[in-house]
């Protein structure tokens, strides 16, 4: 089988679901994951109706039973060619302040952000591996910005990046990417800002097609600011 196959996760919503509607017009396969089932197979749904392979699997990333349901799906397509650690959370909301981060949403945060994508490579890197494909970890500005109240968030983004930079390092026939999508208008990020506005902030859909950019012709091994990718910016 020649088609190529990609694993998102958190595709039901913002820049997850975004992503799985891109790549499912570049002709890939999907294998889509989320916590709210209902959401996963709506959008698994528009997907095939839109004429998209797409296999749906709801469940939270950081459970290992999920993961290895995740692995089989992978197992079952016969090939795994790109995946993307999308998923994750925010964390404490309101956003507190380091000296006041309940040490349990700290961990929560670490388990979702870092724990769990690293524990899907490790799962997925065979398949990874025999295709020359690629690992895309989504990241943040506030993994290298000191904000306020993003402590812990960006603690968590600053451990993946830094694991995305030894896997780039370690794996060198398989490529790692970790990229910043930028301030987008997505349910995360109104989080962040309980009763604030954010209709300013760009739709996930915008910067698909940097993310599209990066993976089909495969740029080498690095970080990336989706802003930097857009076919406009290389115009």
């Amino acid at each position: 089988m020649n088609t190529p196959v990609a694993l998102i996760t958190g595709a039901s919503r913002g820049l997850g679901r975004a992503l799985a509607t891109g790549l499912a017009r570049e002709g890939y396969t999907l294998i889509i994951d989320a916590r709210n089932a209902a959401a996963l197979q709506e959008m698994a749904a528009e997907l095939r109706v839109a004429g998209g392979t797409v296999t749906a699997i709801s469940g939270d990333v950081t459970d290992p039973a999920h993961q290895a349901a995740l692995l089989r799906a992978t197992q079952t397509a016969g090939r795994l060619d790109v995946l993307i650690n999308n998923a994750g959370t925010l964390g404490a909301s309101p956003l507190p302040a380091l000296a006041d981060y309940p040490p349990a949403d700290l961990r929560t945060a670490f388990e979702a952000n870092v724990i769990a994508p690293i524990a899907l490579i490790q799962l997925m890197l065979p398949l990874l591996r025999a295709s020359g494909g690629a690992v895309l970890n989504i990241t943040s500005d506030a993994a290298r910005e000191a904000y306020a109240g993003w402590g812990g968030y960006g603690a968590a983004k600053a451990a993946l990046e830094q694991a995305s930079n030894v896997l780039a390092a370690e794996e060198l026939a398989v490529r790692v990417w970790w990229a910043d999508p930028g301030d987008l208008r997505t349910d995360m990020h109104q989080q962040a800002f309980p009763g604030e506005d954010i209709s300013d902030r760009p739709r996930p859909e915008s910067v698909v097609p940097a993310f599209v950019r990066l993976i089909s012709q495969r740029l080498p091994s690095g970080r990336y600011r989706a802003a930097d990718l857009t076919p406009a910016a290389h115009s």
